[in-house]
């Protein structure tokens, strides 16, 4: 069975006897690299790669996998929260575990969300960091009075995008570093975020710059929600906030509340507006050609947004 290692800071397709993870089988139709993948094989990783990831169930079911794992037995985990379970970073898939970047992929059954009408299983790798754009806008009460504004236009950002429209509001800038990346907030229905004041901003960058322009851009008593991933000592500008008295938040994940799972809600989405994944969804790569699909996800000047690896 095939299956994408990483190796010597890139990736190769490695051949195993048995599939990776432990649970269900699910044979897998999409599975895309997200930029932590790439921060991972900076890193030295040399695990199975992936946690954005898609198939089928062995009666032909089509589901996504919820990599936010938790060890499903204390009460954070029981209530939801399974992605603040202390044990979550132990158990991260294509980081500290196998993912699932392979023919075959098992994961338990509860961490399996099965596709809405209207999805294709091919499209639906991008659910999962939908989900993680999605928990942000929650955290940031997103609501159709909000006025929201994304910093950084990747997948993440981009999604965000999407996501505010889906929970109604009207009015979401954007702030993008690239071309390509402005045309697809066009696209997905968002206008220039370089000037007023915004209820809830997304950070999705994971820079200083993008730290410091959210602060820049959030109104009185707003509140930036933290995509992005900042390691050690992060710093800001006090003195807007505090004379906004904004809120920072970071944002870790996604999970299930009383509304639901917030992968459903991702997924649904995705069903209703297929103009998100034609947008997102830039490249397409067979698992032979997975060091090519990853060096095009690296490459700025590829255009890319989100590269899908198909392992069958």
């Amino acid at each position: 069975m095939k299956a994408i290692r990483g190796a010597d800071g890139g990736v190769i397709v490695d051949h195993l006897d048995d599939p990776p993870g432990v649970g269900e089988l699910i044979d897998m139709r999409a599975t895309s690299v997200c930029a932590s993948d790439l921060l991972y094989l900076r890193y030295g990783l040399r695990r199975i790669m992936g946690h954005e990831l898609a198939g089928v169930r062995e009666d032909g079911t089509a589901v996504v996998v919820e990599a936010m794992y938790g060890c499903m037995e204390c009460e954070l985990c029981l209530s939801g929260a399974y992605n603040l379970c202390p044990t979550h970073p132990q158990r991260a898939l294509g980081a500290t575990a196998d993912g699932g970047m392979a023919e075959q992929f098992r994961a338990p059954s509860a961490r399996l969300v099965e596709l809405p009408a209207g999805l294709d299983v091919r499209d639906a790798s991008i659910v999962e960091p939908a989900s993680v754009s999605w928990h942000a806008l929650r955290l940031g009460n997103t609501g159709p009075e909000t006025r929201v504004a994304v910093v950084g236009a990747g997948a993440l950002g981009l999604l965000a995008v999407a996501g505010a429209h889906r929970m109604g509001s009207t009015d979401v800038a954007l702030v993008a570093r690239h071309p390509h990346q402005w045309e697809a907030g066009e696209r997905l229905g968002a206008h220039a975020g370089t000037s007023g004041l915004y209820d809830v901003v997304i950070e999705a960058a994971g820079t200083t710059e993008s730290l410091a322009a959210s602060v820049d851009l959030v109104a009185p008593g707003g509140t930036i929600v933290v995509l992005g991933v900042h390691m050690g000592t992060v710093e800001l500008n006090w003195s807007p906030l505090f004379h906004r008295e904004a809120r920072v938040v970071p944002s870790m994940g996604y999970c299930s509340y009383t509304g639901g799972r917030e992968m459903e809600h991702a997924a649904q989405m995705l069903a209703d507006v297929p103009e998100i994944a034609r947008t997102l969804i830039t490249h397409r790569f067979p698992i032979d050609d997975a060091a090519e699909a990853f060096r095009v996800a690296g490459d700025r000047t590829a255009s890319a947004i989100r590269v899908v690896i198909e392992p069958t």
